[in-house]
């Protein structure tokens, strides 16, 4: 058998085999999110949740924010936890510029860094226009809209410092398509798209991306109480005919925060069952 310094290539080859084996092994194991820091608002229940779990899974170490310090967050941070990241809860107001800034820099002291965000803080004030109240009107734009500008503004100068991050917003296909009964709504989610094509366009120089996704009927604890008859004429409109899972949604937002996408910016991503095209 052929001998190279005093080895036989079946040696060599074998060693190799071992060597790069075990890389590629390793490789195969890492995460898409291995070692970031996602910062989630309404990250306690709903669509949050499910976010905050998904990054979870995939490596990435989790901060949640909600209103309120609650049995709910509680619960979160707790099953987020046994997944074997670090995590942490943070009782904020996302409408609240003062709130908004304190929690970045308590994120960042905490986590060191902010890698993602995710503005997923939402409320309804469903209503017809001759009967919505201004209070409903300003209560949803600040929630939905301002909450955005506010963490953005926020969290930007830790990122632009980083010359890397992904903002994610959540808007909604009421957002692009409209829809009876909740203007305010629509008019928030249709602001955030506005919102992310501009930001994308600030930043993008600094490898900082912003892109949005607009989820249609995703069960939730919201949609589950809708009677039986009005969530199957909404089902009966989506070309998949099913309703989404939060998880869905997590799945695309996952895309959005990790490298595979790093040339993505300024889009919006619809995650409808084709309702919406």
């Amino acid at each position: 058998m052929f001998i190279l310094k005093g080895c036989s290539v079946q040696v060599i080859a074998t060693a190799v085999f071992f060597i790069f084996g075990r890389t590629n092994k390793k490789l195969m194991l890492m995460k898409l999110l291995d070692g970031k820091v996602t910062l989630i608002t309404g990250g306690a229940r709903g669509i949050g949740k499910a976010l905050a779990i998904r990054f979870a899974e995939e490596g990435s170490l989790i901060a949640i924010s909600d209103l309120r310090d609650d049995e709910q967050m509680q619960a979160t941070v707790d099953e987020i936890a046994a997944l074997g990241v670090k995590v942490k809860g943070y009782a904020s107001n996302a409408a609240s510029y003062e709130d908004s800034e304190l929690l970045a820099e308590t994120v960042i002291k905490d986590f060191g860094r902010i890698d993602v965000l995710i503005n997923n803080a939402g409320i309804t004030r469903d209503n017809l226009l001759m009967r919505m109240s201004e209070e409903d009107w300003d209560a949803v734009l600040s929630v939905n809209l301002k909450s955005v500008f506010n963490l953005t503004k926020a969290v930007q100068r830790t990122m632009l410092k980083q010359k890397s991050g992904s903002i994610i917003n959540m808007s909604s296909v009421v957002g692009v398509n409209g829809n009876a009964g909740q203007s305010n709504y629509a008019a928030s989610k249709a602001g955030m798209i506005g919102f992310t094509k501009s930001i994308a366009q600030e930043l993008g120089s600094r490898s900082v991306r912003c892109n949005a996704i607009a989820p249609g009927f995703i069960e939730t604890e919201m949609t589950h109480k809708l009677p039986d008859d009005v969530r199957q004429q909404w089902v009966s409109t989506i070309p998949l005919r099913r309703s989404g899972k939060p998880e869905d949604v997590a799945n695309v937002a996952v895309f959005l925060a990790s490298e595979l996408s790093q040339y993505v910016t300024g889009q919006v991503i619809s995650v409808c069952g084709g309702m919406s095209t």
